[in-house]
């Protein structure tokens, strides 16, 4: 008998909480997001999704809970552990680790060209010794070099490229979007996470969205932990919905198990059924 492997889990939320002062923004919040999957964290306004985030890819501390990342031979580190490493601990270790993110709210450098928000998301891969780079040794060209390729790769792959030396704020809303997916591509991400990516596109654009997110996973190997206000691309796309409703979850499952879960349907989607 051929018995099918189950695909294993990359992140683990567990007991999750999150306090700014009296204001409880997440509430004892679990779920797991398996390796190769997209999981999208859905729920009205207010409902704590971004906060999640921002515990996940380190930008808050967790009041209490664990957010693990699994690494290769079963190996694992908790985001709390590279928050409280001395002097380098912070986001920046999380996104060395694996984990990428994008904003509600474009966050790319306007003033500088598309080439140039690529290769900002790659210093840690590049050799940013001052003397070598004065000097212009070999090595550090080398690893320049690299760096460039590595963007125009990139910014090929999300219809970009002719856009390299124009500056970001240039851009349409749609391709500022794709940039920003661009640049987070650029860190090697195991677990990739859109906070609203769809927001503002027209339906072409949202089209073009949910091929690319097929793509990062398809081809790639990135597991997609995204937030969408979208139901019909969450519905398409996802492979697992975690539903929050005022800091807490209320429903963790498939996507057409939680389109038929009432309190789903009392608490966001507003209907019995999406069409």
């Amino acid at each position: 008998m051929t018995t099918t492997s189950q695909p294993s889990v990359l992140l683990s939320v567990e007991g999750l909480t999150q306090r700014f002062g009296g204001i409880i923004a997440n509430n004892n919040i679990s779920f797991d997001v398996k390796k190769g999957s997209v999981t999208a964290l859905i729920g009205p306004n207010g409902a704590g999704k971004t906060t999640v985030f921002n515990c996940i890819t380190g930008f808050y501390q967790a009041t209490s809970g664990t957010i693990r990342l699994y690494q290769e031979e079963g190996k694992s580190i908790t985001v709390a552990q590279l928050l409280n490493r001395p002097f380098v601990g912070g986001s920046y270790l999380v996104a060395r680790a694996g984990i990428a993110r994008t904003f509600q709210n474009i966050r790319l450098f306007q003033d500088m060209t598309v080439l140039e928000n690529l290769l900002v998301a790659q210093h840690r891969h590049l050799d940013g010794n001052l003397l070598r780079g004065m000097l212009a040794t070999v090595g550090f060209e080398k690893r320049e070099q690299h760096g460039v390729e590595v963007a125009m790769e990139w910014l090929r792959q999300l219809d970009l490229a002719e856009d390299a030396n124009r500056l970001a704020g240039e851009l349409s809303y749609g391709r500022q979007r794709r940039l920003e997916i661009a640049r987070a591509m650029c860190t090697n991400p195991k677990l990739i996470c859109l906070d609203e990516p769809a927001a503002g596109l027209n339906p072409a654009e949202t089209d073009r969205l949910s091929e690319l997110i097929y793509m990062l996973r398809d081809q790639h190997d990135v597991t997609v932990l995204l937030i969408e206000h979208d139901m019909g691309l969450v519905m398409e796309i996802s492979d697992h919905v975690v539903v929050l409703d005022h800091g807490e979850v209320i429903a963790n499952s498939s996507p057409e198990e939680a389109r038929q879960n009432p309190k789903v349907i009392a608490a966001y989607l507003g209907t019995e059924t999406i069409e």
